[in-house]
């Protein structure tokens, strides 16, 4: 039997995990104030301004925003959603948030949690999308077999300060390396398959749909799964800005309610959230099937394991956030 979240976080930060604690019955009290506060809406009932959404480019982490737009929920919810970016990866995504451009997005949690803390956006975290689903791909002729392997060669990640570079630095630890044993190469995950194949790198390792590409394709190789180096990691989350929550926290409610229908409904319909993946990647059903078995949604964010994600940012030297406790209620509890 799995240990509940709330006790694995008190054994391992109880400091941080009472005053976590004391956190959520705030969050609890406002959230009743607010609904409380807030008028009624019924199903259906769309309000009117836009929540201007936005996610990464065939990204099947993200397949909860896919489903919500094809199904209606977000409609069903009171909401009309314009998808305001398809983005490349986390950061260009942040931007967005950073410019104003956007109300709410799916992105990953280290970068987010970056430009939380160094103030280059302001956000709200609402709801966690998705647990493991990433990979280290290498060609299908190499000679690597094993992390050890890696000595030497070239290794392209989607970006600094993401749950794939905290992957690929744990994995290089388990395997007696240091960082600087292996180089270490930023590339746009839509980009890595062909630079692999040219052979300007020796792996990469990024987010699903692309190590299935790689391997339907027959040019890539899965060396290893990241739930086999870090078991049930966190990986996305939705995200809104906190002016939004501030000033529409009935949408971002709502915005939550859609979201957690999408998780249930991919659970209870996978032969048509296969077919919705397949629409909004444009890609075969072979590597949409394949790249769904390595994910598993989520909707419950761990606050223990964003912690551990704190912690990897700081001794890389990405954060210096000194009250890691206080610094996640200031991200999980509704803007005063």
């Amino acid at each position: 039997m799995r240990t509940p979240h709330s006790r694995r976080l008190k054994q391992r930060y109880p400091k941080e995990a009472a005053k976590l604690s004391k956190s959520r019955l705030s969050l609890i009290i406002a959230g009743i104030i607010l609904a409380l506060a807030s008028p009624a809406c019924k199903r259906g009932d769309v309000r009117g301004d836009a929540v201007r959404l936005a996610y990464l480019q065939s990204d099947l982490h993200h397949l909860p925003a896919f489903v919500a737009l094809e199904k209606g929920f977000y409609r069903e919810e009171g909401l009309r959603v314009e998808v305001a970016g398809v983005f490349k990866a986390g950061p260009e995504l942040l931007s967005g948030f950073a410019a104003g451009s956007l109300d709410a997005g799916y992105v990953g949690l280290a970068p987010a949690l970056v430009a939380a803390a160094n103030k280059t956006a302001q956000l709200s975290l609402i709801a966690q999308v998705n647990k493991n689903g990433s990979a280290l791909v290498v060609r299908p002729g190499s000679p690597l077999m094993r992390a050890a392997d890696l000595r030497e060669k070239t290794v392209a990640i989607p970006g600094h300060a993401t749950i794939q570079d905290f992957l690929l630095r744990r994995l290089l630890a388990d395997a007696g390396m240091e960082d600087n044993q292996v180089t270490i190469i930023t590339i746009k995950p839509p980009e890595m398959i062909p630079v692999l194949t040219g052979r300007q790198i020796d792996a990469f390792i990024a987010w699903e749909p692309y190590p299935s590409m790689a391997v339907t394709q027959g040019t890539g190789r899965v060396l290893t799964c990241s739930r086999d180096i870090w078991p049930d990691h966190p990986c996305c989350v939705l995200a809104v800005s906190t002016p939004f929550m501030k000033k529409r926290p009935a949408e971002a409610a709502a915005l939550t309610k859609a979201h957690h229908r999408s998780i249930a409904y991919i659970g209870q319909n996978p032969a048509d959230a296969l077919s919705i993946g397949i629409k909004y990647t444009a890609l075969d059903a072979a590597t949409v099937s394949l790249a769904l078995q390595s994910i598993h949604f989520d909707e419950h964010l761990d606050e223990g394991q964003v912690l551990d994600c704190i912690a990897s940012l700081n001794r890389l030297g990405y954060t210096s956030i000194g009250d890691p406790a206080s610094f996640l209620q200031s991200l999980l509890a509704p803007a005063p």
